[in-house]
């Protein structure tokens, strides 16, 4: 039996407060309850040993590309993407109550949220920075240590959730900064979930190795009118030299998607559907 998604248990990676927690609820509501975890494995773990009943797992970032963890995940799982949604990513300076930019020494942070703040380290170049295993988390110890000294790089979530004081907004270098997060479910209920007006799809592709593999597997798409958006490779693992290709498309109907990836299953050695799904647009 499906479960209603808007009071659903939807694990994340990150600590409370992470800009994954802030993805789920803006796709979901403040009804959800989150289940953090501390790794990626860990929150792929957390639907099929029953510790939550979805997951929302940032897919690619806007200037940093794939999170080619959460594609790796994704093949060895039983779990189906049915929606996504995109986070603007404004990093926050935050700090104690009572402390001060003039009196850190130190700012901590997940290294890529360090050096997407370039900028702002270069006017500051006073301060040490301290790399972390969560954005969120360096806010939590902050607070934890009550060390005015010292602060955090992270969304706006996680100074409301662990009393922090935001010293500086948006310090990120890029003001067009989006995360990309898919909506997992197990397979089995996918299409309880699946919209009638999905028009986006995802999918892995195995190709023989010969001449012109990847354009028979991709043409179908040109004929039949289908968009696509992203392609990427991933070597495919115990197989050296041989790769996983992964694809987003879109159209503006159900029927030449379907017509399309039929042509391109006779065309390619494997071919997975990773979900079908509304696309979602960047807001800010």
């Amino acid at each position: 039996m499906a479960v209603d998604l808007k009071h659903a248990r939807i694990a994340f990676q990150g600590e409370r407060g992470a800009f994954s927690e802030a993805a789920a609820v803006q796709l979901l509501g403040e009804s959800i309850s989150t289940v953090p975890c501390a790794t990626f494995d860990a929150a792929f773990r957390a639907v099929p040993e029953g510790h939550a009943d979805a997951l929302l797992a940032p897919v690619e970032n806007s200037l940093a590309g794939s999170v080619v963890r959460v594609y790796d995940l994704l093949l060895e799982s039983n779990l189906t993407i049915v929606a996504e949604t995109i986070l603007p990513i404004e990093h926050h300076l935050i700090g104690c109550p009572g402390s001060s930019l003039e009196g850190l020494r130190s700012v901590s942070s997940h290294p890529m949220a360090l050096a997407q703040c370039e900028r702002f380290f270069l006017e500051h170049p006073g301060l040490r920075r301290v790399p972390a295993e969560d954005t969120a988390g360096s806010v939590r110890q902050a607070l934890a240590n009550g060390d005015r000294t010292a602060a955090g790089i992270a969304g706006r979530r996680a100074a409301e959730h662990y009393g922090g004081v935001i010293l500086k907004e948006s310090i990120q270098d890029n003001s067009e900064n989006f995360t990309r997060f898919v909506l997992l479910v197990p397979s089995v209920q996918a299409s309880s979930f699946s919209p009638a007006e999905a028009r986006k799809v995802s999918i892995a592709l195995r190709l023989a190795h010969k001449p012109g593999a990847l354009l028979a597997a991709l043409e179908p798409f040109a004929r039949n009118s289908v968009n696509l958006l992203k392609i990427e490779s991933r070597p495919i693992h115990g197989r050296p030299w041989e790769y996983q290709f992964f694809a987003d498309i879109e159209a503006a109907s159900r029927e030449p998607l379907e017509k399309a990836l039929g042509e391109t299953r006779k065309a390619t050695s494997e071919l997975r559907i990773l979900g079908f799904y509304r696309a979602a647009r960047p807001s800010s």
